[in-house]
């Protein structure tokens, strides 16, 4: 389970590499639930990525995988996306937190391309000390 203070730094790590990039994002980090701990929005950032960032760490956290690397198509995948509420978005922008193997939780961003949300999550994760992906 990640503790609020790890949450909070994982946080602050992934909004640092957003301003690096120039970017403006959204950024969630759920605990291994999929339930949010912490969440930012930078002041240009899209209101609909308010959304897209929480979904994709919830798939993160939910699959123990990269938000991007899970095809939707699968009769599982949809059936817990329904049973969940569908609210999982399976779009590269996400990454599980885990450390020694076990899942803290996950980190999601959106607002930038879907390969910058992926860089930004990455950072808050290395942050963490987190198992690399």
């Amino acid at each position: 389970m990640i503790t609020f203070d790890e949450a909070q730094t994982a946080l602050t790590a992934t909004l640092l590499r957003a301003k690096e990039l120039k970017i403006d994002v959204c950024v969630a980090v759920c605990d291994a639930g999929g339930r949010l701990v912490s969440f930012a929005r930078m002041d240009q950032s899209n209101w609909a990525s308010i959304y897209g960032c929480q979904g994709k760490a919830l798939t993160a956290a939910a699959t123990r995988c990269k938000s991007g690397d899970i095809p939707p198509a699968s009769v599982v995948m949809n059936r817990i996306s329904s049973l969940e509420g569908d609210n999982m978005i399976y779009a590269k922008g996400a990454v599980p937190l885990l450390r020694h193997g076990k899942l803290l939780g996950a980190v999601g961003v959106g607002g930038a391309s879907a390969d910058l949300d992926e860089e930004c999550a990455m950072a808050g994760a290395l942050a963490l000390g987190c198992d690399s992906l």
